[in-house]
This record gives C-alpha cells, structure tokens and sequence, in this order.
C-alpha cells in the first residue's frame, strides 16, 4: 500500500476542511430548503410502510436522483421516524475510481439546504483503528469529491432525525475479505452506541423492465434472507447486481453482529417507471434490517 493511502488518523485531522458543499443540490435533489421539506413530506406522506414489531437497526435504500428514486426510498426512511440515534452510519459506494478499498470524508461536516451534519470524528477514528487491526485496512479521507450516493440520503435524515453526527464510510473495494473486515469494525464501533446503519444502493443497471425486475427479485430475495454473502456473489454469478453491494453485504454483517435477526422488503420500483421507458431501466429497493422481540 502506497504512503498516501497509509496516512494515519492524525494526517486525516490535518487534511480536514471544513464543511464539504453539496455538488448535486438543485439537480439530483431540491437545491431550496422549502421546496426539499415539502417533496420529502409528500414523499413520506405516499409510503404506508408499518414499522416492524421490534428493534431497528439500519435500512437500505436507493441513491439516485429524488425524482427516481425517493419515493421507494421513503418506504424504509419512514420507519426512523421517532427514533432519535445519536450516530448515523451511511455505507455507500464510491463510483469514481480510486485506489484506496475505503473511504471516508475528509470534512468536518456535510452541508444540504437543510443544513449541516457534523462528521462523529471520533467514531471514524475508532472505526479505522479496528480496520488496522483487520490486515492493515485503513479508512482514506476522500475531499472535492462529487460523490452523490452518501449525500442523497442525508435530507431524509436531517428532516426525520434533527440533530445526529454522521460517520460516512465509502466502499470502493467489494471484495468479501475487505466487506466483511468492515462489517466486523463497524460492530466493533457502534457497540453500546445509539445508531442507525443506512446502506445505500441501487439494484440492476440499464436492462429491460421484465429482466431488470427478475435480477432485482433474486438480489432482494437475497437480502431477505439476511446473506450479505450471497448479496456479494450476485453479480460474479449474474444472478442479481447491487451497485452497492458492498454496502449493504457489510450492513448485514455489522447489524447481525449486533443482534439483528431479520430483514423485510419494503418497496421496489424501476425508473421506467417514472420515465415511461422500459427497454433500459435501474433499480430500486427500500429494506429494514430489524430484531424481533421475543
């Protein structure tokens, strides 16, 4: 591993600057506060999905543009409504390359038109102590990045939420060896904490409608049965894809080692339809990851 991609916490601090601003509000998202709190009310307002009977501990959601996608999303994000988690974890992707397997903000905090979310720097540094304990993985801290994936989640958040810190974690290598090493730090660090794991992902790219909705069934029936494994295997074996497959397989991880026991399927929809088209669609799921109580 280079030196760059080997900096210790210490020359994270150093390399921190400040707020990030935002580069997708006002086209993947409202750039005005008003407009953004009223779409995310109607939003919320459209989904009728119940809270489960238990305890939650994270869910997934789609991350491309609110015009897409926030409908489907707003099915899981209205189940934290009430809860107040001191601590956010967002797994996302990063879709530009990189060399580094993983990736946090090198900010203090991430600015939306609804405000700012401070970074819990303290629970990154913890997190990226135990990743070095896990064959030397450290957490690279990414600045004027355009990374939309992390950011589109956090309006939903900051309107249902109010006040949290953010520990933001980008997952560039989806490897099971670097998934899972995450997966086990993160329970490591949310240990005793008051937190909600939001894994951020789109299903299958760019096929027609029926085989988009059969490559997306297969990877939500996957998830469904709590198997971060076969969440990773899905693409290698072209049976179902998750662009952030990473994400999610270490939200699974990360939940079951802290007493999850469950995951339901919330919602699922493509963008044909929305736009109509259905020769080249995305997709979209919202899922809870919960544990019943007994």
């Amino acid at each position: 591993m280079s030196t760059a991609l080997n900096r210790s916490m210490i020359e994270v601090e150093k390399l921190r600057m400040s707020d990030r601003p935002s580069p997708i509000a006002g086209t993947w998202y409202p750039g005005n506060a008003t407009t953004l709190s009223g779409e995310i009310t109607d939003y919320l307002a459209r989904a009728d999905s119940e809270p489960p009977p238990g305890t939650i501990f994270g869910i997934v959601v789609p991350h491309a543009g609110y015009h897409y996608s926030a409908q489907t999303a707003a099915f899981a994000f209205r189940l934290l409504r009430g809860l107040s988690p001191e601590l956010v974890t967002i797994l996302s992707p990063l879709h530009q390359p990189h060399p580094a397997p993983l990736l946090t903000t090198g900010y203090d905090a991430y600015t939306t038109p609804l405000g700012r979310v401070e970074v819990d720097a303290e629970a990154v540094r913890q997190l990226d102590s135990l990743l070095s304990k896990s064959g030397g993985r450290r957490l690279f801290p990414l600045v004027n990045d355009e990374e939309h994936s992390l950011e589109i989640e956090l309006p939903f958040l900051q309107q249902l939420l109010g006040s949290f810190r953010l520990l933001p974690v980008m997952v560039r290598d989806q490897s099971t060896a670097t998934v899972r090493a995450l997966g086990a730090a993160l329970a490591g660090t949310l240990q005793g904490r008051s937190s909600i794991i939001v894994a951020s992902s789109d299903l299958s790219h760019f096929h027609p409608q029926a085989q988009a909705v059969r490559l997306d069934d297969e990877l939500l029936r996957r998830l469904a049965a709590f198997d971060p494994q076969a969440v990773l295997d899905g693409e290698a074996d072209g049976s179902a894809y998750a662009c952030g497959r990473g994400a999610i397989a270490a939200a699974l991880w990360a939940a079951k080692a802290l007493g999850a026991d469950r995951v339901s399927i919330l919602h699922h929809s493509t963008s044909g339809e929305v736009t109509g088209d259905l020769h080249s669609v995305v997709g979209y799921g919202a899922a809870v990851i919960w544990r019943r109580e007994v």
